[in-house]
């Protein structure tokens, strides 16, 4: 059926296909640039300290995943609501376990699972056309090579 397309229409397809992406691209990122600043994400914190809000802090754990032990005991109040648990130093010394979001290291690391899940499959997927490409040219010359030989 692509075959078929002239290249006009072809061109045209594929322009309008463009400029739609750049808005919806464009439309996107103001929606969520808009979204994100009415939301304020609240932690739950541990101790009900919240010098970080107040004074500077310094993160001595990123944001890491609780334990199974942690999360079934409850030991770490934190870990309940969002199963991770990050570690700030206030400016006057004292140390806060808060709860926060998904860790950017899984992301970054889901992230490249996928990548690497698309590139293997577009890799077999080009070897399966390359490999459909030489049997088809092979009927194709066969069927040309018996039309010679019947016609002669």
């Amino acid at each position: 059926m692509i075959e078929s397309c002239p290249k006009k229409r072809m061109l045209l397809g594929i322009t309008g296909l463009g400029i739609l992406t750049v808005v919806v691209l464009i439309w996107e990122s103001h929606w969520t640039e808009s979204t994100v600043h009415t939301r304020k994400r609240n932690f739950v914190v541990e101790q009900n300290s919240t010098c970080f809000e107040k004074e500077r802090f310094e993160v001595i754990r990123d944001c890491e995943p609780c334990t199974a032990f942690e999360i079934t005991s409850k030991s770490i109040g934190v870990c309940i609501h969002t199963h991770y648990k990050e570690v700030l130093k206030c400016a006057n010394g004292e140390t806060v376990t808060r709860s926060c979001d998904r860790a950017a290291y899984f992301d970054e690391q889901a992230f490249w699972q996928f990548e690497g899940l698309m590139f293997s499959a577009s890799f077999v997927s080009t070897v399966c056309v390359v490999f459909r490409k030489k049997v088809l040219n092979k009927r194709m010359l066969q069927r040309v090579q018996r039309q010679i030989a019947n016609s002669v």
